[in-house]
């Protein structure tokens, strides 16, 4: 291991703790608004890094760049596609949840179904984090984290022992992280973060390219534009990983969810201190999505021009990083892929805390005539990030074993959790039809549908295609079962003192913004580079 590349990691990652720890000192998480919501004082600056920083995860770094590697740049699709959900969300979603005063998801659909579908779906999300998000976020920083550095190569420790000992360094220091500074800490740490992103994706190009050419920066992008141009094409084909008509059915549906009602992204909007700053902070998340294929993309196609054959695909980022970039340049990027991997697991831990805390715990010690203080439900909140933590990186390094690419697994895994939950808020917000009876039903006939075809069935369709087409029958089914019912609708009214008031520029930029992501898509397309 470099000394440099190990100075250089040691210094940003320092750099980003003290930054964090000055910027939040005077910070309360004694409270559980200063806990999960940083008191609602954060400008439209750190929620757009926060945004951005806590999507682009390790997973995302590891995921795509070996499905680039594999099949195609059909994959940016999931980032670059979004814009258009991000600024539906921020058009809106946003408002909706401003204007209620909801401090969760669940909360929301409490409002507008009952308490048993917001304990259910609290408890979906809970799960969801448990098997998904966390373990997930924890193997794919030690991946990148074990290529970069083999520290460990020194104990003489097999790959799979590595990971073990890297998905607990990563679980550890993150639940401190989040225990003791709370999300004020992770929005800060994920701003600075996006800095050092920014850093890498514009020397990767360079760097690259100059290693690809042989010391010649033009002969390198020569060679990537000329041999092995099949790697270049976004516009997948049907036998693709990505199809690009796929764009339109669930990709639009798990980026709308995943955006406007996944808990721990939605928790970070609502941190905002008005409904104008969060819109901006999405919009200036938007503007890093589009940056995206330039930004963590370009490792995985360097790496189909240098190495043939990996055995472990996965490893394609680290292994680009290693080779091609200066020391220096390998400390920061192990520091942001380190940190990257941190925060996401920390904005996880703080949701999970969250919905666990203010949906079930204090209920529960109401219920029981039990006096309830902050410092008792803080104190319960912290106990229970420590369980998670533990839990998710005890079964975190078997996700080695999945049978499909990293990303592709982790979409698939997503998308039995996160579509009906879109589902029955979606048909929350714009039918006063649908039931709570309907609502919960709907939630348990998609996840056991998705279950039957996706995983028993050989269905021979896309996963992403039989999301859409559980969506509707599920949606259909809701509604059928709700004409039969009387449904009691509960209007949502503004119960919240933050500001409310809409950002004026929003149609005008996010025109800007959908004009850029169809070019970003000629751009990777036969029609430009492919």
């Amino acid at each position: 291991m470099n000394i440099w590349a190990l100075v250089s990691f040691i210094s940003f990652t320092g750099i980003v703790a003290l930054i964090s720890f000055l910027k939040t000192r005077r910070e309360t998480t004694r409270t559980t608004t200063g806990l999960f919501f940083a008191n609602r004082n954060n400008n439209f600056w750190v929620i757009g890094g926060a945004l951005f920083l806590s999507n682009i995860s390790a997973n995302q770094l590891i995921g795509e760049n070996q499905s680039i590697y594999i099949d195609n740049m059909s994959v940016m699709a999931w980032g670059v596609s979004s814009v258009l959900a991000m600024l539906l969300v921020a058009k809106y979603v946003l408002p909706i949840y401003f204007k209620s005063g909801a401090m969760t998801i669940p909360d929301f659909l409490g409002m507008r179904y009952d308490h048993s579908t917001k304990r259910l779906v609290s408890l979906i999300f809970l799960v969801s984090y448990l098997v998904n998000l966390l373990p997930s976020v924890l193997y794919g920083g030690a991946v990148a984290f074990t290529g970069m550095f083999n520290v460990l190569d020194v104990f003489e420790l097999t790959y799979w022992q590595q990971i073990w000992v890297m998905v607990w360094v990563i679980g550890v220091i993150g639940a401190i992280y989040s225990i003791l500074g709370g999300l004020r800490a992770i929005t800060i740490s994920d701003s600075v973060l996006s800095i050092g992103l920014f850093i890498i994706g514009l020397a990767f190009p360079y760097f690259g390219f100059i290693y690809l050419g042989d010391g010649n920066w033009l002969e390198g992008i020569e060679r990537l534009l000329t041999s092995n141009t099949e790697h270049l094409n976004a516009i997948g084909r049907s036998g693709d990983e990505i199809p690009f008509d796929t764009i339109f059915t669930g990709m639009f549906i798990m980026n709308l969810y995943y955006w406007g009602m996944e808990q721990y992204i939605v928790q970070q909007a609502m941190t905002a201190k008005s409904l104008s700053e969060s819109q901006k902070g999405m919009a200036l998340a938007c503007v890093g999505k589009l940056f995206c294929p330039f930004l963590i993309n370009i490792p995985g196609l360097i790496g189909v021009h240098l190495y043939g054959n990996l055995e472990n695909t996965a490893e394609v980022f680290p292994l680009v990083v290693k080779d091609t970039l200066p020391a220096v340049l390998t400390g920061l990027t192990a520091a942001v892929v380190l940190g990257a991997a941190i925060t996401t697991f920390n904005a996880g831990l703080t949701s999970s805390s969250t919905l666990f805390t203010l949906t079930f715990f204090k209920p529960i010690m109401v219920k029981r005539g039990r006096k309830i203080s902050e410092k008792r439900l803080v104190r319960a909140s912290k106990r229970f990030e420590i369980t998670v933590s533990i839990l998710a990186m005890l079964t975190a390094p078997f996700i080695i074993f999945a049978n499909t690419s990293f990303y592709t697994y982790l979409q698939q895994l997503s998308g039995m959790f996160s579509v009906p939950i879109f589902t029955i808020i979606l048909m929350g917000f714009i039918s006063k039809k649908v039931s709570a009876v309907g609502a919960k039903a709907g939630l348990l006939i998609f996840i056991f549908g998705y279950l039957v075809t996706n995983y028993i069935l050989d269905l021979e369709i896309h996963y992403l295609h039989l999301l859409a087409l559980l969506f509707l029958i599920t949606a259909g089914f809701m509604l059928l079962l709700s004409s039969f019912q009387k449904v009691a609708f509960k209007s949502q009214e503004t119960v919240t003192e933050i500001k409310v008031v809409p950002w004026n520029n929003l149609h005008y930029v996010g025109g800007l913004l959908i004009l850029f992501m169809v070019l970003t898509f000629l751009l990777f397309s036969p029609l430009g580079i492919a």
